[in-house]
């Protein structure tokens, strides 16, 4: 691995996405125009102070990982990553640099997001705001990793929607969003534990519910952060040079 070529990377996709205003307006945008279109939907009852905190984290990770999955494909049919390759870039320095720039991306996402939530919806959290933000990130850069993985296997965009049902809807569904992991039957449960989104959720649940989580909160991040660098590793050593 080149840190120098990591870096360079990561600034050309950034300077690529600044050149298509759309993209990051709809990057930004949208995740808090769907947490605000919560608040206001459940504006009547306690609801969204009950499924805010995990909506927070859900909607950045799905459009991290369609964002993420469908622009590294792109690089790949168009013939940029094997024209990349012939230069001394490695297939790390590639996924790493993508990883890099829609981290930041990620970033400025999450602090939309919850800024949004919490000063405009009123979503109230027991704990550290940025304890929120930080899992909120940590959320959003596992769409984009797992979106980096999935484009690695996938020849078509329709292909990496497919990837929607295999890799992102048992999460959503195992992940407490619908129902508390512990009411789960017990097969479920143990199969929720080895999901990263159940963790990311059950640390947005914790810093939304306990004032003193720190702890707990942190210790789901780690096994999020351990999903994140498994997936970039995998990612890394499955990459195609292009798509036939």
């Amino acid at each position: 691995m080149s840190p120098r070529l990591t870096a360079a990377t990561a600034a050309r996709v950034l300077t690529q996405i600044a050149h298509d205003r759309r993209t990051i307006v709809l990057l930004l945008a949208v995740p808090s125009l769907l947490i605000g279109l919560l608040a206001w939907l459940y504006s009547d009852t306690d609801v969204f102070a009950r499924v805010g905190p995990s909506v927070l984290g859900l909607f950045p990770f799905i459009i991290m990982f369609l964002i993420t999955s469908i622009t590294t494909l792109r690089e790949r049919r168009s013939g940029t990553l094997e024209r990349l390759m012939t230069m001394p870039l490695g297939r790390f320095d590639f996924i790493a640099g993508y990883t890099i720039a829609f981290g930041l991306m990620a970033v400025a996402q999450s602090l939309v997001a919850v800024g949004f939530a919490v000063w405009v919806c009123g979503l109230e959290v027991a704990g550290a705001p940025w304890l929120l933000v930080l899992v909120a990130v940590a959320n959003a850069i596992l769409g984009s990793t797992l979106g980096l993985l999935a484009s690695a296997f996938a020849n078509t965009e329709f292909q990496v929607v497919q990837f929607m049902p295999a890799l992102v809807f048992p999460q959503v569904l195992l992940g407490g969003i619908f129902l508390a992991r512990d009411q789960m039957p017990d097969a479920l449960e143990a199969i929720s534990d080895w999901l990263p989104l159940s963790h990311s959720i059950d640390a947005l649940i914790l810093v939304s519910t306990e004032a003193d989580a720190s702890s707990d909160v942190l210790r789901e991040l780690a096994v999020v952060t351990g999903f994140i660098v498994a997936a970039v590793a995998l990612g890394s050593l499955t990459l195609r040079r292009q798509t036939r």
